[in-house]
């Protein structure tokens, strides 16, 4: 079964992903397939610097993640750009990773973590669709945190994608991260436990 986890910006979508892994699920990430696409040996990592030239590397010649993020998150057209390179590349892979677990085991569960499901238009390369929810204010409390941001810099960040509220509407199931870890483990067994009967139909 494929099963779509997403959510927004410090809604704490990676923790919920690595407690379903622990569980037993395959789990796919999209941001870690996305960064492969920055690599050197990359037909991507080519593309990017025709797009947002030289000056994104770093010494080695390397594309510098912090220097390229300050170009696209400030601009939604600029991100838009770099998004229509690495997601063909996403998609590639995770079709690839896809096939080598369903040889090995046929009724596998696999997630796969997204963080643009939504915002690209995925719904219908999942079965299932998991939205790992928080609240406006904690997301902006976390990010200010994490990532030492004023208010306006982390609403921002948030802003860049789609409202949390309506992913939660369009979500088959919702994961709510807005509590204690402990509680947000449960609500992720209970759930991996429904998604495993359902395999099976």
């Amino acid at each position: 079964m494929r099963v779509g986890l997403t959510g927004s910006i410090a809604t704490g979508k990676s923790t919920v992903a690595n407690m379903f892994k622990e569980l037993g699920a395959y789990v796919i990430d999209a941001d870690e397939i996305a960064h492969d696409a920055l690599k050197k040996n990359q037909n991507t990592h080519k593309q990017i610097i025709e797009v947002f030239g030289e000056s994104i590397l770093d010494e080695n010649g390397n594309i510098d993640r912090k220097k390229l993020g300050a170009i696209v998150f400030s601009d939604k057209q600029k991100l838009t750009l770099l998004e229509s390179i690495i997601h063909p590349f996403v998609q590639q892979k995770r079709r690839e990773i896809e096939e080598s677990i369903l040889k090995k085991e046929k009724n596998a569960i696999i997630i796969y973590d997204v963080p643009l499901l939504f915002e690209k238009h995925l719904e219908d390369s999942f079965d299932k669709i998991i939205v790992v929810y928080a609240k406006k204010e904690i997301q902006i409390e976390r990010l200010m945190k994490r990532q030492n941001l004023t208010y306006t810099e982390a609403l921002k960040l948030i802003n860049l994608q789609m409202d949390i509220e309506e992913k939660k509407q369009r979500a088959d199931f919702v994961i709510d991260n807005s509590y204690s870890l402990e509680d947000t483990k449960k609500q992720v067994a209970k759930l991996f436990e429904k998604i495993k009967l359902m395999s099976y139909i």
